[in-house]
């Protein structure tokens, strides 16, 4: 993207599809193009041969003890929703009450607002100044009725990685379920169902170079057997949870997104952690008043989620003809109301009015870091004096 004057600095609100993975997605367009439940000709048979190998790699990618854990679905909001209402139909004669946290996304946080109106009972943890629950208040929320925690593994908007290991010991140790939404985490940092306890896990393709409208639900099936009824019916696919034609090519596409995210994740996070220490470094130099926002270190390598003093982000982002970056989230972007997960932090509505979200990628250069750092400072000047 270097040759063009436009960059695109928002990756967490999706990724440009990685040629390796287009690659392997384009035969199942007009080669192999069975579909993998008609496993009685060989069309069929070697379309479900593709989508078991995408399972493998995506169970590799969580360290999952079986791909049959992995359930492939439409992306993330999906996957949170039969998660979620999954485990409060089948889980009901135990108990009504879901734990969550207010900088949920509302993938999460509409779901649960419709549990209430069900009769179902939810408790929203507050969250510290980086973004993160207070360990002791989840505890004491837990009753004898809760039956599911869910929590995301990273937020989308400020890039604060939660406390996810800690967070599933208390759920194992209270015996409720843990529900993790890793759709900005799966392929960027570590991820490990095994060692953090997590009991269902949502993640997308789209976030991690692969194609949209296709991702996954991992769902345990041992220690404990997770059982989740299901919310879309007709056909019985997907083991009976999730019925529907799978999507053969998306399938394929992101299972070799998580293939190449493993091999390399940890040299991206490396490059991604300089560019985005380095915006924030030159950005407060030129600026001054500028604040990050979410955990100093505790966060996405490619997330710099910054508040710029004097400056409202809506027009930033709309004087910045060549650099895309956003106000929050994606889902959210044309809303005029400051994003939730700012306010939530506890700053002013001011501090949450001048929030940008800068997330780099692998479609990104150091060349485009340097055109678009100088593109914003002077964009924020400019604001900054008409408002003076």
């Amino acid at each position: 993207m270097s040759a063009s004057p436009y960059i695109y600095l928002d990756h967490n609100a999706t990724t440009p599809v990685d040629p390796r993975v287009l690659e392997a997605m384009l035969p199942y367009f007009t080669e192999i193009y069975g579909n993998a439940a008609s496993i009685d000709h060989d069309a069929g048979h070697m379309a479900q041969q593709a989508v078991e190998v995408a399972r493998e790699q995506c169970r590799r990618i969580l360290n999952a003890r079986e791909s049959k854990e992995i359930i492939f679905t439409s992306g993330a909001t999906e996957s949170d929703n039969i998660a979620l209402f999954g485990v409060a139909e089948r889980y009901a004669d135990k108990g009504d009450h879901i734990i969550t946290c207010v900088t949920e996304h509302k993938a999460v946080l509409d779901c649960c607002h419709r549990l209430e109106q069900m009769g179902k009972r939810v408790t929203y943890l507050p969250v510290d100044q980086y973004g993160i629950v207070d360990l002791d208040e989840l505890r004491k929320a837990i009753t004898l009725r809760t039956i599911l925690i869910s929590i995301m593994f990273a937020n989308n908007e400020i890039g604060t990685i939660a406390p996810v290991k800690e967070i599933g010991t208390i759920a194992r140790e209270h015996d409720v379920l843990f529900h993790t939404d890793a759709a900005q985490a799966l392929g960027h940092v570590p991820v490990d169902v095994e060692e953090m306890n997590i009991n269902i896990l949502s993640f997308s393709a789209h976030k991690v170079y692969g194609p949209k409208g296709v991702g996954g639900l991992y769902v345990r099936r041992r220690n404990p057997r997770v059982k989740l009824a299901p919310v879309i019916y007709g056909g019985g696919h997907e083991i009976g949870l999730r019925s529907g034609t799978l999507n053969v090519p998306g399938i394929v596409g992101m299972g070799k997104a998580y293939e190449i995210a493993a091999a390399q994740m940890k040299s991206d996070a490396a490059r991604f952690e300089v560019w985005t220490r380095k915006m924030l470094t030159e950005i407060t130099d030129q600026l001054g008043s500028v604040h990050m926002n979410g955990h100093p270190v505790k966060r996405l390598p490619h997330n710099l989620n910054i508040s710029i003093e004097g400056v409202e982000s809506k027009s930033l982002v709309v004087q910045l003809k060549n650099v895309a970056i956003s106000t929050g989230s994606a889902c959210t972007s044309a809303s005029v109301e400051p994003s939730h997960v700012i306010s939530a932090l506890g700053f002013s509505p001011e501090r949450a009015h001048s929030a940008i979200r800068i997330s780099v990628g692998r479609s990104n250069s150091p060349e485009d870091i340097k055109f678009a750092v100088t593109s914003i400072i002077q964009s924020a000047k400019r604001i900054q004096s008409l408002v003076v």
